[in-house]
């Protein structure tokens, strides 16, 4: 695993996260590019996150004033790139080393391809971006 470098703002979302929804959250990345803020939640709380009907989510995303997204956190590098491309149901995740490089390759439906890269590549950049943070990849590669 990789050290996390959290921002102050960062850390303030997180105690506020933390606060409306009493789920542990392991990392804050705010995307201002795309207008959202990306929580990576201890593994097992994602329900807790959410709350019943959304509520949890929902009062964070009102006090943060923008969109909110919830990655659930795993240990296993395979399992984590599949967490961060949710909803798209992921067949399999290879992670190989090329060049002294780690990359995953991340085999999809093609049904699902679109929604696994997202408008504009917002969803394989989320992916790329939390699996070099916390994993230490170079890359996630859609096959």
């Amino acid at each position: 695993m990789t050290e996390v470098k959290l921002t102050t703002e960062g850390i303030r979302y997180i105690a506020l996260f933390e606060s409306l929804t009493q789920a542990i959250a392991r990392d804050c990345y705010v995307d201002d590019e795309n207008d959202r803020v990306i929580f990576v939640v201890k593994k097992g709380d994602m329900g807790l996150a959410i709350g019943k009907n959304g509520n949890n989510i929902n009062r964070v995303k009102r006090s943060v004033g923008k969109h909110v997204e919830i990655v659930e956190y795993s240990d296993e590098v395979d399992e984590f790139v599949a967490n961060a491309l949710q909803p798209v149901f992921v067949k399999k995740v290879q992670v190989v080393v090329k060049e002294n490089r780690k990359l995953a390759y991340v085999e999809v439906m093609s049904k699902d391809r679109g929604i696994a890269i997202g408008k504009n590549g917002r969803n394989i950049q989320k992916a790329k971006l939390l699996a070099q943070r916390h994993h230490g990849l170079a890359d996630v590669i859609i096959q």
